[in-house]
């Protein structure tokens, strides 16, 4: 039996402009009355992922979780104080902001505090981005990371509107790196995301699943593109929705008929969670 549904956010439990569907707020109501576990997991900061829940019943989400910056951090629900943080090398960190600096590249560069901080950032991407809190546009004529103050970096961004152009990047990323701690991954048809080594999204459910003492084949994995891929694979159930980019389609156990903008968790919730309390 199921006890644990971890969902990526964007383009998965939410849709266009971060707006979560009517349909899944349902779906909530319905796996707390069955005690089923739900878990946002998400690359964005913790404060901005508890801002996409404004407005829902806290009881909803009473005694959950969130795991954010790609399974960098885990928090309780309501706690800013993470029980779980990763952060990435700085020196790598820096390395990798030269890499966008020396391409006039736009480069995100998260903190830990939830700061977004963004770099030659085109209307484009500031329009996808338009809503989500902590974001902070950086004047273009700085040439270092002194933006970023004495924070450390949980994580840097390389974006580009061309997804095949992000993923030479990544792959000229992770040439340079050879060998280094650094993994990259990618998201939203137009990130790739550069975190430490061994740090995604499975290895964040793996971490909370331990601390409840949850069973790995009683958990659920749902996403939609390559970063949420490690924790569809570790899952017990590893699920798509309808919008799920082509390259982690073998690897989901299920794919839903519902895409993110009508709500694809009332679909889960009665496909897989309700059969098993009947």
């Amino acid at each position: 039996m199921y006890r644990l549904i971890a969902s990526d956010m964007d383009e998965t439990f939410l849709g266009a402009g971060h707006r979560l569907p009517e349909a899944n707020v349902h779906a909530l109501e319905r796996l707390h009355e069955l005690g089923v576990l739900f878990v946002p997991s998400s690359g964005r900061p913790y404060g901005s992922i508890v801002e996409s829940f404004n407005g829902v019943d806290p009881r909803l989400l009473e005694d959950t979780y969130v795991i954010s910056y790609n399974g960098g951090f885990i928090n309780r629900f309501g706690d800013e104080k993470p029980l779980i943080s990763t952060t990435l090398d700085r020196k790598i960190a820096e390395r990798i902001y030269d890499i966008a600096l020396e391409r006039h590249q736009c480069v995100h560069a998260y903190t830990p505090s939830g700061r977004i901080l963004i770099q030659f950032a085109p209307e484009f991407e500031r329009e996808h981005i338009r809503g989500i809190s902590g974001v902070e546009y950086v004047d273009d004529g700085w040439r270092d990371l002194g933006f970023v103050g004495d924070e450390a970096i949980v994580k840097m961004i390389l974006m580009d509107p061309d997804f095949d152009t992000v993923k030479r990047l990544g792959d000229e990323v992770m040439a340079e790196f050879a060998g280094e701690p650094l993994e990259v991954t990618y998201s939203s048809n137009r990130y790739a995301e550069c975190m430490p080594a061994g740090v995604n999204k499975g290895t964040g459910l793996a971490h909370l699943a331990e601390l409840l003492g949850i069973d790995m084949a009683e958990t659920i994995g749902v996403g939609d593109s390559a970063n949420d891929l490690a924790m569809i694979q570790m899952a017990g159930l590893g699920v798509g929705v309808a919008n799920s980019t082509d390259d982690i389609r073998p690897f989901c156990d299920l794919i839903l008929d519902t895409d993110c903008e009508a709500g694809a968790f009332e679909e889960l919730v009665s496909r897989v969670i309700e059969p098993e309390h009947r």
